[in-house]
């Protein structure tokens, strides 16, 4: 596009790893009744998928109290838009730069402020469990909890992302007749302030100079010589 060649920085891909990341290594713990000891402790799966998706798996098996028993706790997340940030405008002729193996230069023109809407979505089948998922999630946001990502590698380009926590909220289905086992949903929206980034162009390095002499102590300039600068 624009004369450019194609490019993919997989910029977008990037922060739905960094996201995923930020929720990629919560347990949960079931105690005794006592709350003293723990009985079990395994790490919530984590799933990229819509959450309608998942509310169908869910409820549509036909033995729905032994389906929620395997397949919850479980959390879903999807990246659902993506907007423009203006407030985080760079001058757009600034350029980063590298220079790799000595021989070869890469320039990059400033990246594009974007923000990468994300939801995410708890599925639990009793009130504690929920509860337990959300506390080692949110005291990380405040609203905010930051993350380094390598953005750009050709250049070594990393940036410290941004995830802001905006909202936190909870619904409970209980569909189908008393002996159905209730499915509890916590819903969690998140704000990641990426950047979309332009291709990176690639040039070699000028390792000398030429310099043309000429001879002016004579009325007609004189041609001399060719001198080879090394640069440095």
């Amino acid at each position: 596009m624009l004369g450019n060649e194609h490019f993919y920085n997989r910029t977008i891909r990037k922060m739905v790893i960094a996201m995923g990341t930020v929720l990629n290594d919560i347990e949960l713990v079931r105690y005794t009744k006592d709350g003293t000891t723990a009985k079990e402790k395994f790490r919530v799966p984590l799933s990229y998928g819509a959450k309608e998706k998942y509310l169908t798996r869910l409820t549509t098996d036909p033995d729905l109290v032994r389906s929620l028993n395997v397949v919850v706790p479980r959390i879903s997340f999807e990246l659902t838009g993506m907007s423009y940030d203006s407030l985080r405008k760079m001058l757009s002729t600034m350029t980063n730069s590298a220079i790799r193996d000595g021989t070869t230069s890469y320039r990059q023109y400033a990246p594009v402020p974007y923000d990468f809407n994300f939801s995410v979505s708890i599925y639990v089948r009793n009130t504690e469990d929920g509860t337990q998922i959300i506390e080692q999630i949110v005291p990380f946001f405040t609203p905010d909890f930051t993350v380094t990502a390598n953005l750009i590698p050709d250049i070594g380009l990393k940036y410290d992302v941004p995830i802001i926590l905006n909202s936190v909220n909870s619904q409970v289905d209980y569909e189908g007749d008393f002996m159905s086992t209730r499915l509890i949903i916590w819903n969690l929206e998140f704000t990641v302030k990426g950047h979309l980034f332009p291709p990176v162009k690639s040039s070699k390095i000028i390792r000398a100079a030429n310099t043309n002499i000429f001879d002016t102590s004579t009325a007609n300039l004189k041609y001399v010589a060719v001198r080879t600068t090394p640069l440095s």
